[in-house]
């Protein structure tokens, strides 16, 4: 093939990836958005509800580390293929839903095809580009993927507004549909000649570990921490841990090579999308709530209002991927989670109310920090191992983003709501604080109201604004810590990355 028409397809198989990268995490964090819409339609209470956002971010966890697997054994192209393909006809099916119990398990379905798709789709750019311009096509990917995620219920705002909540999952069928059509005549197949077969005990294992645990968060508000059924869920989730390192530790090719963990570099990477996940994506999903289900925003309004979060993971990461070449990564992304966390505590200050400006301020330097470190981590997940083991790469980093990301969105929300709980006790009787609480939580502000006829609106109001204050500090509290750690880990290659790294990857 002749280098420009070498140059163009390798162009087009980024688009494709990237294609894929938007709409993916679009259709994770938009249904947010359409919560309100999506139960006035079909009904269900708010533990149902959360479990459209919920569904998708923990099969699409639990099934990464599988993809990269099967990715290096299977091929990378036929997996992305596969998983763009089934995730374009998935969103079809998702969109014609006659209840929420169907809707929740498409969404499910949904994140194992996300899953596929992102494994196969980061190791073949990996197998295409080297040095530089790896960096540069990660830096693109990682913009691409938080566009998604920052945007989803911008769009989905705008959407619901002048269509209807079913026209978000036709808009991931459409760009799903493209992104296929850019890659299936254009991608090489690669794969790793070293690959062994699907490690199906470590996979259920695994994927157990994570629903008990994000299940066990869940029922905090309900049963309180030190309740039997959350005790016993906990006790569960760490046993199918356990057993998940056993099973690891016994295979000639594990599906997460333990050892890496040796490495402090290598847990510093894994650091960064958790504090991503703290300071950034727990706010996706929780101002759109706030904003239209406590403030009365229209979903329209609600979606310009989260361009003040947004709209830095337009440039901020394709930046901070240039600058990298100039300002060490530790530097870069150490200085990106500092402005998060001030962000967090700037708006942790905002009550129920505020003008626009004053919540876009510091949603604003909140998203500056966060996209920062966004168009590093990618680049950065793939130093640690060999170019012909980067489907074991991107499958353990994209699970601790995943794995995080569902984590902290469960805690974050049980948090709120136990922490409204706290604030209603003094206003209402337990069994009604608990009803009310939950409403909250979930943006339902009018049912909140029915089940609290003695409280008026504006208590209501304040009660929410002190609950979401506190959550705000933790927040901002724990994006320190992990800024801190991440700065520490990262200062120095050690010798374990140094021997993984790819040729010609190190600047």
């Amino acid at each position: 093939m002749q280098p420009q028409q070498d140059t163009t397809r390798r162009a087009l198989v980024l688009i494709a990836v990237c294609t894929a990268g938007l709409i993916l995490p679009l259709e994770y964090t938009g249904p947010a958005m359409a919560l309100a819409a999506i139960g006035d339609d079909l009904g269900g209470g708010p533990v149902a509800l959360a479990w459209v956002v919920n569904a998708f971010a923990l099969s699409f966890g639990s099934a990464i580390m599988a993809a990269g697997t099967l990715a290096d054994l299977y091929g990378r192209k036929r997996m992305f293929c596969w998983g763009i393909g089934s995730f374009t006809v998935l969103s079809v099916v998702v969109s014609c839903a006659p209840n929420v119990v169907f809707l929740d398990l498409i969404r499910g379905l949904q994140g194992i095809a996300a899953a596929l798709t992102m494994a196969g789709g980061s190791a073949t750019l990996a197998q295409e580009y080297e040095g530089h311009a790896r960096t540069r096509a990660f830096g693109l990917l990682g913009t691409a993927f938080g566009l998604g995620l920052a945007f989803g219920p911008v769009i989905s705002g705008a959407l619901v507004e002048f269509f209807n909540w079913r026209s978000i999952f036709l808009l991931g069928a459409a760009f799903g549909g493209l992104a296929w059509l850019l890659a299936a005549p254009r991608m090489r197949e690669s794969r790793d000649p070293g690959a062994r077969h699907l490690d199906w005990a470590g996979v259920l294992s695994f994927s157990a570990m994570l629903v008990l645990l994000t299940f066990a968060i869940m029922q905090v508000p309900a049963h309180g921490w030190r309740s039997l059924t959350v005790l016993s869920l906990v006790g569960a989730a760490l046993l199918m841990l356990a057993l998940f390192i056993g099973i690891e530790q016994r295979q000639a090719r594990p599906m997460l090579d333990l050892s890496l963990f040796a490495s402090k570099r290598f847990v510093g990477v894994q650091l960064l999308p958790i504090a991503t996940a703290l300071s950034f994506i727990v706010l996706l999903i929780l101002l759109p709530l706030r904003f239209v289900g406590v403030e009365g925003l229209g979903t329209g309004q609600a979606g310009l209002l989260m361009l003040g979060l947004s709209l830095p993971m337009l440039v901020v990461p394709f930046l901070s991927a240039l600058m990298a070449r100039y300002i060490a990564p530790a530097n870069l992304c150490f200085a990106g989670l500092l402005l998060a966390a001030g962000g967090l505590l700037w708006l942790a200050q905002v009550p129920v109310g505020a003008s626009w400006l004053t919540l876009c301020l510091p949603m604003a330097l909140i998203g500056i920090g966060s996209a920062v470190p966004w168009g590093l981590m990618d680049d950065l997940s793939i130093k640690v191992v060999s170019v012909e083991r980067a489907g074991m790469a991107t499958g353990i980093f994209t699970t601790m983003r995943a794995c995080g990301e569902a984590v902290c969105v469960a805690a974050a929300l049980a948090l709120l709501n136990s922490l409204l709980q706290g604030q209603l006790d003094t206003l209402l009787n337990p069994e009604s604080a608990t009803a009310v609480a939950a409403e909250l939580a979930t943006g339902s502000f009018s049912s909140a109201q029915a089940n609290a006829a003695n409280v008026s609106a504006h208590a209501l109001a304040e009660c929410y604004s002190a609950a979401f204050a506190t959550l705000t500090y933790g927040l901002g509290a724990l994006t320190l810590v992990a800024a801190l750690l991440s700065r520490w880990a990262l200062a120095e290659p050690d010798i374990a990355c140094a021997a993984g790294a790819a040729p010609g990857a190190e600047r």
